[in-house]
């Protein structure tokens, strides 16, 4: 038994040493080598993906990435670090972990972005309901506003004139203006709640 053993692990080792020699040829450009490593890891690189990954599609679009990065990283290969199979099975590992994190994001992005659509749609009615409701509300808190503040900042304010215009068209000095406005406005905040 222990012979057996040791014949099976020595034809292990055996074809791990040719894979390493096959993805050092790969390394200096040898298509042929790599036929050669695409054949023998194709397999098991696509059943430690699909164990990962659980979508068969997925998976081989997955192996076919893993496949052509072993082609153009095979230079980054060191058989003094580990196996050629090891090598290309951690290359595997983190393309599919890195697919799985993607899909992840996308689903919670597809999540966020439905919920944003099956909150309440907008409804230009209670809009423009409460926009009337906040004149109003306006409306009112400057009717209690004194007549030469209300004046000041109806001119001021809804006419668009600036301080030096209202002030030359109530013929008072521009410092008796801008008094009025201040004196309004925080009379308008405080009517208002605070708000501006």
């Amino acid at each position: 038994m222990q012979a057996a053993d040791d014949g099976r692990n020595a034809g292990q080792r055996t074809d791990e040493a040719d894979l390493d020699q096959l993805l050092l040829r790969t390394a200096a450009g040898d298509r042929e080598a790599f036929t050669g490593v695409y054949d023998r890891t194709a397999g098991p690189v696509l059943g430690l993906v699909h164990r990962v990954l659980r979508d068969p599609a997925q998976s081989e679009e997955v192996v076919q990435d893993v496949l052509l990065e072993v082609w153009r990283t095979s230079g980054r290969f060191r058989p003094d670090r580990g196996s050629a199979m090891t090598w290309i099975m951690t290359l595997a590992h983190h393309r599919a972990v890195d697919r799985v994190r993607s899909s992840q994001a996308g689903a919670d992005r597809e999540r966020r972005a439905a919920l944003l659509e099956s909150e309440a749609p907008f409804d230009p009615v209670a809009e423009q309901v409460e926009t009337h409701q906040e004149w109003q509300r306006v409306r009112q808190c400057v009717h209690r506003l004194t007549d030469l503040q209300r004046e000041t900042v109806a001119l001021a304010y809804y006419e668009g004139l600036t301080y030096k215009e209202v002030a030359h068209s109530l013929s008072v000095p521009l410092g008796t203006v801008k008094t009025r406005l201040r004196d309004g406005l925080l009379r308008l905040r405080a009517c208002l709640g605070g708000r501006t």
